[in-house]
């Protein structure tokens, strides 16, 4: 099938984005423009098109490509040879696109506002529907091939190899393919259901304005999203409070916008599982993966099963915050108020380098060569997409987004988005196109082994009482975050999916009703559930991704177990996780996984993950009462 290229968002709850050479304490007056941030640590775009007339080449030359690939139509069961030029032709249609889009996109992302690339964006993503239309043909008429025929093309031909698992994949979802004529309309239809994101994106990240709130001096300062992530995290409560609350206030206004284009990007899941003859849009996001959906309920279940550590946990934040009532906004307050790990971006490489040591030598010279070879964009600017990602593109080195503050967290994002990178860097490299992308089920594996291998550095090195009770600390916020937050996302689009498939409306005052039942469902009878957290929903852009976010918790699972196993056993460990990085979309993501050393198919490793939380929680205890 027609692949886009692959961009790797970090999980929201750990979204950080700040000014550069700035504390939480001092992130005050100045959001800088993107003018002012040193070169050295912006990303290298021009890796991909030196300037945008070669863009506008490679964009008009992709244009003749769609064109000349339609000669293949009616032809792809003539022969073996038809077959494969086919097919390498589309490859090369991707990996033009993903090209064009990456550096469209990114510079884009530099500035939201920015009409320019926002125009070339929008010319690539239109392209890109026509060229889904365009190959459509190609996945019925493989399919319309007799089985003994299509086997003989592939003993046949030997380039055909190189999309065995293609053949084998496709054929396995044989049901949920239509004719080509259908596949076509499908394919431009694309434009048009991406409305709802994209109104989505230009909304939350271009045309709303944040008042004004305080900061921890007392000043008065301009509230964005990223400062949000570092308010809501301040020891004053005055400030998390009202940045709060001028934060979801100013979300309130919108709700109803929200809603719609929410709603929006539900129906149009919806609507492509019902013609792709799906029994629902879950099974139609697993399936291409070959991910049943028991899995995706045995998370919700499981977690269900092992809330009690996370009411212990909020109940343990306001004892030890001296709260008379713990609000919503108290969740994100460290435990530890008085540490403050303040770490300039080379002391940040410099750890990200020495912690990620047990990963051998390999992985530590092509992170250098990510670190220094103009992989990153570092530091905040005005209109810059908030946040943190990162994209593979086919063809050139990865990319990475940050918003690094000089906090401990911003390092671990780091070291999170360089697992993605590195995760890509191999995958490219030792896979052939076809088999290149990884799933985003596998994805954010890579990611969280080094956010873990990082903190377990940490843990090991530090003598220091506080510094070590703020690492624990950050440790069951990293999985409060991921673990047990990204499955309540989870069951919220379950539950949202299931009456969207049951034709009743999502309107604003449901989706509150639905979050806020949530919430007090997660974080157990000790905390108040402010009625601002009612419209948190509005702000999640994973949302607009239907049934990813549950892969953040599979993937952490999976990662803790994979780092016990790498820092235990050694080399053969490293080898087989170094094999799993290689391995792209060579196989389904359980299978790769299991290969690794993980059954994500059962609810061990979720087991494991909180009960490791369970554990950390009582040493944070212990430690507090010394």
């Amino acid at each position: 099938m027609f692949k886009i290229p692959q961009i790797i968002p970090l999980v929201l709850s750990t979204m950080l984005c700040s000014p550069p050479g700035e504390t939480a304490a001092q992130n005050t007056s100045h959001v800088p423009d993107r003018s002012e941030i040193p070169s050295e640590h912006k990303w290298h775009l021009n890796d991909i098109y030196a300037n945008d007339e070669l863009w506008q080449q490679d964009f008009d030359k992709l244009k003749v490509s769609l064109r000349s690939i339609e000669q293949f139509t009616g032809k792809l069961a003539n022969s073996s040879q038809d077959l494969l030029a086919c097919l390498k032709a589309r490859d090369e249609i991707g990996i033009t696109s993903g090209k064009l889009y990456a550096f469209a996109r990114m510079h884009r992302d530099e500035n939201t506002a920015d009409a320019k690339y926002q125009a070339m964006t929008g010319k690539v993503e239109s392209l890109l529907a026509e060229a889904g239309a365009t190959t459509a043909f190609i996945e019925p008429e493989i399919l319309a091939i007799p089985d003994t025929k299509l086997t003989n093309f592939r003993q046949q031909e030997q380039g055909l190899a190189d999309y065995s698992f293609y053949f084998d994949n496709l054929t396995r979802q044989k049901h949920h393919i239509l004719s080509p004529a259908e596949e076509a309309i499908l394919s431009r239809v694309a434009e048009v259901t991406q409305a709802s994101e994209n109104t989505f994106n230009m909304l939350a990240h271009a045309d709303i304005e944040f008042p004004k709130t305080i900061d921890e001096n007392g000043q008065s300062v301009q509230l964005s999203e990223g400062r949000y992530s570092l308010f809501i995290r301040s020891s004053n409560r005055d400030v998390r409070q009202q940045a709060f609350t001028n934060l979801f206030e100013t979300y309130n206004k919108y709700r109803n916008t929200f809603a719609s284009t929410l709603s929006g990007n539900v129906k149009s899941d919806v609507f492509y599982a019902k013609t792709r003859k799906y029994n629902s849009a879950l099974e139609a996001a697993l399936k291409g993966d070959n991910v049943p959906t028991a899995v995706y309920d045995n998370l919700i279940t499981t977690v269900h099963n092992n809330l009690a550590p996370l009411h212990r946990y909020v109940t343990m934040k306001k004892k030890f915050l001296n709260l008379n009532e713990i609000h919503m906004y108290d969740l994100y307050t460290p435990l530890v108020s008085d540490v403050k790990l303040t770490l300039p971006y080379e002391e940040g490489l410099k750890l990200v380098r020495t912690s990620l040591h047990p990963l051998g030598p390999q992985y530590a010279d092509i992170l250098d060569k990510g670190l220094t070879s103009g992989w990153i964009d570092v530091y905040e600017n005005k209109g810059k997409q908030t946040g943190a990602y990162s994209w593979g593109n086919y063809g050139t080195h990865p990319f990475v987004l940050l918003n690094y503050n000089n906090r401990y967290d911003a390092v671990s994002t780091l070291a999170h988005e360089m697992g993605h990178a590195i995760h890509s860097y191999y995958s490219q490299k030792y896979q052939p196109y076809p088999t290149s992308a990884y799933t985003t089920f596998c994805a954010e594996v890579a990611s969280t082994t080094n956010e873990i291998l990082l903190l377990e550095h940490m843990l090991k090195t530090t003598t220091d009482r506080k510094i070590k009770l703020y690492l624990i600390n950050q440790y069951l916020e990293q999985v409060r975050g991921t673990i047990y937050r990204q499955t309540m996302f989870a069951e919220f689009e379950k539950l949202l999916y299931e009456a969207a498939e049951q034709n009743e409306s999502l309107t604003a005052d449901m989706l509150d009703k639905l979050w806020h039942e949530l919430n007090a469902k997660y974080y157990g009878p000790d905390i108040v559930i402010d009625q601002e957290i009612d419209v948190e929903w509005a702000r999640i852009p994973h949302f607009y991704m239907g049934f990813y976010v549950y892969q953040y918790v599979t993937g952490y699972s999976a990662a803790t177990t994979l780092a016990e196993k790498i820092l235990h056993d050694g080399q053969p460990a490293q080898q087989k996780y170094i094999e799993f990085l290689k391995s792209g979309g060579s196989d389904y993501s359980l299978n790769i996984l299991k290969q690794a050393g993980v059954d994500m198919s059962s609810a061990k490793p979720i087991e494991i993950t909180l009960a490791k939380f369970a554990g950390m929680l009582d040493e944070m205890e212990k430690l507090l009462a010394e």
